[in-house]
């Protein structure tokens, strides 16, 4: 799992360099053709690693709930927009999140797994998989990130 855990961290990394110094109504803009934008985006990819990896393993996951809320999947931007404490706090969990599951993992936490069909058609048996098909998952949101930050 080295290699995936690797991967996990250099695309967070890339995440991040490509949100670098975009303002607060940048991050929030959703343009004409696109439905939802690049906050939701680093929302949604913050929370459904956190869904796919413990919450799938029955272990509690590391983020608040109100935040699952609003990004879990099938949810949308709504008119509700983060501070820049806020969104700072969300780079964070999005840096720090894969030393955490890299240590979890190394600790032998992952006991169990509940099996997950994705919305792709993957089927999730354990935390190894999960962890695989995750970093497919946020590279679809890398590049949706990479498109709205042309238009925004």
């Amino acid at each position: 799992m080295t290699t995936e855990i690797s991967v996990l961290k250099k695309s967070r990394e890339l995440i991040l360099n490509a949100i670098d110094g975009l303002t607060l109504e940048q991050i929030h803009k959703i343009p004409s053709s696109f439905n939802n934008n690049i906050a939701w985006n680093v929302g949604h990819i913050v929370v459904t690693q956190q869904l796919l990896h413990y919450k799938l393993s029955n272990l509690s996951c590391l983020i608040p709930d109100n935040l699952i809320e609003k990004y879990k999947k099938g949810t949308k931007p709504n008119n509700e927009t983060f501070t820049q404490v806020e969104f700072d706090e969300i780079k964070e969990l999005l840096i720090g999140l894969p030393d955490t599951l890299e240590e979890d993992y190394n600790a032998q936490i992952f006991k169990e797994y509940d099996e997950y069909k994705t919305s792709t058609g993957f089927v999730l048996d354990s935390i190894e998989s999960a962890i695989a098909f995750n970093n497919f998952h946020e590279g679809i949101h890398y590049g949706a990130i990479l498109a709205l930050k042309k238009v925004v």
